[in-house]
């Protein structure tokens, strides 16, 4: 009983598709170990504990609301569904609570904005999935913003520093790191971006029957060379990174990945049916960035 109850559980929370917000986390902490940066194990913890159970509670609320409007079943009974999506929300948000009282208020920023739009993306008259920018609200709030924040929880003078005052606010930003992360959020971006881009790529005849008007349905044919092009800007910030001083040359064996990467990106020219082609756009992102994540690894210990 338990492991059915289990299971169910996994596949309303759609319990595969959260390597969106754990290969980004593994890959920034490499990155932190990679330029020497102070990683704080506690933080880290309640924030990766906090991310992956908002993720659960963003994708549930998700297939609650479609489920509601298309009539297909959901692994439990909308009630008890319901109070699970409830449960994940508030873990979730003790546990921002919780990271906030370890941090300063900068994080109750961008943990409220991530919470914000993480709800409102599948939930509200017009969620923002609906529409056609649901690929760059995506590959933000999982590309950048969750780099953004491990960086700045474990060593927030490394981004920035701040003071207030009843006459001003004073901000400075540190730069060369700061240009270092945009870089390193590139590749994330993109690659989230290019699931949800697959997904509309391959659903775009059914969402135009029900209204949903994504960037599949504006772009056309022209969607199929954007989600190729995600790709190669994201191995070009890699070689950028390495050119810029930022990562170890051993990142660019990365670029050895893109044999397999052109493959699936053929593949998914080729056809593009949910059931046969949609999963190459995840072999791509599990490819591209653990490997990125272990060069990336593998590179602060040859500094060492």
């Amino acid at each position: 009983m338990a492991m059915g109850t289990l299971r169910k559980f996994l596949s309303y929370s759609e319990i595969k598709t959260k390597i969106t917000s754990v290969l980004p986390f593994f890959m920034t902490l490499a990155f932190l170990y990679a330029s020497s940066m102070h990683i704080d194990p506690l933080r880290s913890a309640v924030f990766f504990a906090g991310m992956l159970l908002f993720d659960l509670t963003a994708t549930t609320i998700n297939n609650y609301n479609d489920t509601k409007k298309n009539g297909l079943p959901l692994p439990f009974p909308r009630r008890r569904a319901f109070w699970i999506t409830v449960a994940l929300l508030v873990l979730s948000t003790a546990l921002g609570i919780y990271l906030v009282c370890l941090t300063d208020a900068v994080v109750l920023l961008l943990g409220g904005l991530c919470f914000l739009f993480g709800i409102l993306y599948s939930w509200g008259p017009v969620p923002i999935s609906h529409g056609p920018y649901g690929e760059a609200i995506s590959g933000l709030f999982y590309g950048v913003l969750i780099p953004v924040i491990i960086v700045y929880i474990n060593d927030p003078a490394s981004l920035f520093s701040y003071a207030i005052s009843l006459e001003q606010l004073t901000v400075s930003v540190q730069v060369v790191p700061a240009f270092g992360l945009a870089l390193l959020a590139v590749a994330p971006f993109c690659l989230t971006a290019n699931i949800m881009l697959a997904n509309n790529i391959c659903d775009v005849e059914h969402d135009a029957k029900v209204h949903r008007f994504t960037l599949a349905f504006y772009l056309g044919k022209k969607a199929l060379y954007l989600f190729a092009g995600l790709y190669y800007i994201a191995y070009l910030s890699v070689v950028a990174l390495v050119i810029f001083g930022y990562l170890h040359a051993l990142s660019l064996l990365l670029l050895v990945t893109l044999i397999p990467v052109q493959k699936n990106i053929n593949l998914f020219f080729k056809k593009q049916v949910k059931e046969e082609t949609f999963i190459v756009s995840v072999k791509n992102f599990i490819i591209f960035l653990l490997t990125h994540t272990v060069l990336i690894a593998a590179g602060g210990l040859l500094t060492l």
